[in-house]
């Protein structure tokens, strides 16, 4: 569900701006009152490329890349990559140090003998970071995903202190319009997001670790969100699951976790042919089975059961590297995951909140 931009809120600390909403309840305060800001409406229609650019006026954005590789030993990897947008008042992009944007990057590599993550900042206006359409360019320092206008083929690269990687995606298959038609609900109680995906990318390229470069091969996944108040007040954190099934059907799953009462479920199911059905909250099961204490003394739950009776499917998931966590301004897990039982395949897990 991607709805991970709280690390752009941050931002608003770092530069000590009068604008920033004080923290609620929410995590990370983006269940924050933003309605200064561009709201998220049911009947708005996503059209592309002008949607893979950046949304003036929506308070928080992201565009988001995870991979699932290997190389010719078999070993699993997990690479990450990430750029935030977070406004800091409602308004157009403007040259100079004005802008009201602040940008975050994110970039992350994962095996089961480790996770390393790097984190970089940069200003809007002053062509450190940004996104561009005709042709596709989303950019933060020297990490860049881009490639042509329809985002069928792209590049993907970044680095950071002992890891690097530069892959190949390619897909010819449609874009999945999460939710109704890309609005996407997270809370049932008007809070929501405008969110699309690319889950069917086939990648080829090369990780870097401590100068050892490994060639891979695998499956990516990207989503895009835009939203300025994605959560409810009360709702704390949340647990996303991207399932790339041996069948060739892809699986979004996300609950939001309630401080009171049960969380908030929804989901996607993508046929191999690219067919889309939405899942409503009764249709999804999650249930935590065996947690991990991370180097920071954080517990969270690291093998799940994953269950969507409507189509079958009964699946355990269970993470690649069990301490992926990232030591970011605001931490969180993320990493690679393994999929058994019903059906096979891998994925990727994100946890906040905990």
């Amino acid at each position: 569900m991607r709805v991970k931009t709280w690390l752009l809120l941050a931002c608003l600390l770092l530069a000590g701006c009068d604008a920033a909403a004080p923290p609620s309840r929410s995590y990370a305060g983006l269940g924050a009152e933003a309605a200064a800001f561009k709201q998220v409406t049911r009947d708005t229609a996503l059209v592309f490329p002008r949607d893979h650019g950046a949304h003036d006026g929506y308070r928080i954005e992201w565009w988001y890349v995870t991979a699932n590789l290997r190389d010719a030993q078999g070993r699993d990897w997990g690479v990450q990559w990430t750029l935030f947008r977070s406004a800091l008042r409602p308004g157009a992009e403007t040259p100079g140090w004005n802008s009201p944007n602040l940008w975050m990057g994110h970039a992350a590599l994962t095996d089961p003998s480790g996770h390393q993550v790097s984190e970089t900042l940069a200003r809007g206006g002053i062509g450190q970071a940004g996104v561009e359409t005709g042709p596709f360019r989303a950019w933060i320092n020297d990490w860049s995903l881009q490639g042509d206008d329809s985002i069928q083929r792209l590049q993907m690269r970044a680095s950071g202190q002992g890891f690097r990687y530069d892959l190949t995606l390619a897909s010819d298959k449609p874009l999945v319009l999460q939710g109704d038609r890309g609005y996407s609900e997270k809370s049932g109680k008007g809070q929501a997001s405008y969110y699309y995906s690319q889950p069917f990318y086939q990648v080829s390229g090369e990780v870097e670790r401590d100068g050892q470069r490994i060639a891979v091969t695998g499956q990516a996944w990207l989503d895009r969100e835009w939203s300025s108040q994605p959560l409810a007040a009360g709702q704390s954190g949340w647990d996303w699951f991207s399932l790339h099934l041996g069948s060739g059907a892809k699986l979004m799953l996300f609950q939001v976790r309630e401080d009171r009462g049960q969380p908030y479920r929804a989901g996607t199911w993508v046929g191999p042919d690219g067919q889309v059905r939405a899942l409503q909250g009764a249709e999804v099961e999650l249930t935590p089975l065996a947690w991990t204490e991370q180097d920071n003394g954080k517990r969270v739950p690291t093998r799940w059961r994953v269950q969507v009776p409507a189509m079958a499917l009964d699946v355990q998931v269970e993470a690649v590297q069990a301490k992926a966590w990232m030591g970011t301004r605001f931490p969180y897990w993320e990493g690679p995951v393994r999929i058994s039982g019903s059906a096979q395949g891998r994925g990727y897990l994100e946890m906040t909140g905990y």
